[in-house]
């Protein structure tokens, strides 16, 4: 079976504005936008970039260093110790979330907000970013 001709530009050019809803700028190559429109119609069916990947992304984009940018990876069996108003709080992370005081939780930042009654990023509220309080 023989490979599928590319299209040509005069195609590719409907193509961009059918997948994207405006025309490709004037310089874009073949090459890319025939990538472009692939991976576009990738994020469509099987879903984009997750949120963590999108913001590691725009703050390296922004100057941050990649190493500051990367979030933290938590493994399964890792505890965290954060104290607040006197209170020492243990949190162990699960293959599913987080375990607290025998409970279940999602995401750290729902700990974080059943501890300070206030809504903080779990992450950084745990220190697993910069600017803890």
């Amino acid at each position: 079976m023989l490979p599928k001709p590319h299209p040509a530009r005069p195609e590719l050019l409907r193509e961009w504005e059918a997948v994207f809803g405006s025309p490709p700028p004037s310089y874009l190559s073949v090459r890319f936008m025939r990538k472009a429109i692939g991976y576009e119609r990738q994020c469509k069916v099987k879903g984009g970039l997750s949120a963590v990947t999108r913001r590691t992304l725009s703050q390296i984009a922004g100057g941050e260093d990649v190493r500051s940018a990367t979030p933290a990876k938590l493994s399964p069996g890792a505890h965290l110790v954060r104290e607040w108003n006197g209170r020492s709080y243990q949190v162990k992370v699960t293959a599913d979330g987080f375990m607290m005081d025998g409970r279940e939780w999602s995401s750290l930042s729902a700990i974080a907000k059943h501890i300070t009654g206030a809504t903080w990023s779990g992450p950084r509220f745990f220190g697993l970013k910069d600017g803890v309080a």
